[in-house]
């Protein structure tokens, strides 16, 4: 039996599960990988299970082609073939958004795309244009740059190389239509080019975006969200909103209905080895990379699906090098110390209390679904189930 001895704080580790697909009974899968880990006294009531999105969508067989994006789109904005579509902020990424754009233009296919940029970067870091570009001439965030004007400026992505306003430009002009870039940090500017209708194309933002654009009296505009989002065999209540590249004509959307999986597996789990547990459906961990500036969070949130008990939760507390620090200033003995901060684990500190100072409190969902996502890795260690011990409580060995 092995078991982690008391002296461990928190820790995270990975479970391999083998290959899961489309139709796989993952509920069950999940279960039994669990089960192991009860056997080996690895699974503790307080544990948080952690399940990644990808798996979760995928044997949700939650995959919709260019086709039904197409057909959504039509739908949505009461477009044809021949109509002008504004894109807004979309992001860079192959991965994230060059299937959606391909679908948006071929939806256009005997018409025009007009693509506006932020700058110098999207929303989540990935950079267009050197930092200090507009500030060097004078430009507002109101003025608009096209794109032909800054053929030889233009910022290659740091990691892939990729210009991206090239390759944007490259898969609309693929499906026949007209393809008009450029750049400008207004949103409302996209309106000068007289599309439409609209796709707001950012995701943290978007509201945001799509009220300042409504509020120039133009109300054909929608979100990424609002496509392929109505219950149908593939379908996700974030729409395109988290989906990724799955091949040519194919995008994996994010889970659907992924509260309910993650209450599912609680109560089996209850039922079946008598664990208390809580249980996250993850997608990307909610931080910046130092090297690249890219904020990594190009899904939504980090997480899509949680149990009851992670609801509206902080993880708060005392700063403990700064008490540690005052009582040392104020001549405790080490021991005294220790006995005084074991006291504190149990007492309720104010927000603004000097004692919490620097322990700025944050969702525990974001948390837990950052570090979940730190250990598999986005290049997938084939670890999709993650188990984190002593975040939520003291484990119970």
């Amino acid at each position: 039996m092995i078991s982690l001895p008391e002296y461990i704080g928190v820790s995270a580790f990975g479970i391999k599960m083998g290959v899961i697909g489309p139709g796989s009974d993952l509920l069950n899968m999940v279960y039994t990988s669990l089960e192991k880990c009860d056997r080996d006294g690895l699974l503790h009531d307080g544990d948080a299970v952690c399940i990644t999105e990808s798996v979760l969508a995928r044997s949700q067989n939650n995959y919709v082609t260019i086709n039904d994006i197409v057909t959504d789109v039509y739908q949505a904005l009461q477009i044809n073939s021949r109509s002008t579509l504004g894109i807004v902020f979309p992001l860079l990424s192959r991965n994230r958004f060059s299937l959606i754009i391909k679908a948006l233009a071929k939806a256009v296919k005997d018409g025009e795309v007009i693509v506006q940029f932020s700058h110098p970067a999207d929303e989540v870091g990935n950079q267009l244009l050197p930092r200090e570009y507009a500030e060097e001439r004078g430009l507002k965030e109101c003025d608009i740059i096209h794109c032909e004007d800054i053929i030889g400026e233009r910022f290659k992505h740091p990691i892939t190389q990729i210009d991206y306003m090239g390759l944007y430009q490259e898969i609309i002009l693929e499906q026949g239509a007209r393809a008009t870039i450029f750049l400008c940090n207004d949103p409302a500017k996209i309106l000068n080019f007289n599309p439409q209708a609209v796709i707001v194309a950012n995701v943290h933002n978007r509201f945001h975006v799509m009220k300042k654009i409504k509020q120039n009296g133009f109300d054909n505009v929608i979100t990424l969200q609002e496509l392929c989002n109505d219950e149908r065999d593939a379908w996700s209540e974030w729409g395109l909103l988290g989906s990724n590249l799955s091949s040519n004509d194919k995008l994996k959307l994010a889970p659907r209905e992924a509260d309910q999986f993650a209450c599912d597996v609680q109560g089996k789990v209850l039922q079946g080895l008598g664990k208390k547990v809580e249980v996250i459906i993850y997608g990307d961990g909610a931080y910046c990379d130092p090297s690249t500036g890219i904020y990594e969070l190009a899904d939504p949130q980090p997480a899509f699906g949680k149990t009851a008990g992670l609801q509206g939760h902080y993880r708060e507390g005392f700063k403990y090098k700064y008490l540690v620090d005052k009582m040392l200033d104020q001549g405790s003995q080490l021991d005294a110390i220790a006995a005084s901060l074991l006291d504190r684990k149990t007492a309720l500190c104010e927000r603004s209390s000097m004692d919490s100072q620097g322990t700025t409190p944050r969702k525990t969902e974001d948390l837990i679904a950052s570090l979940a996502d730190l250990i598999s890795g986005s290049a997938d260690a084939g670890t999709p189930l993650i188990i984190v011990k002593g975040f939520l409580n003291k484990r119970n060995m």
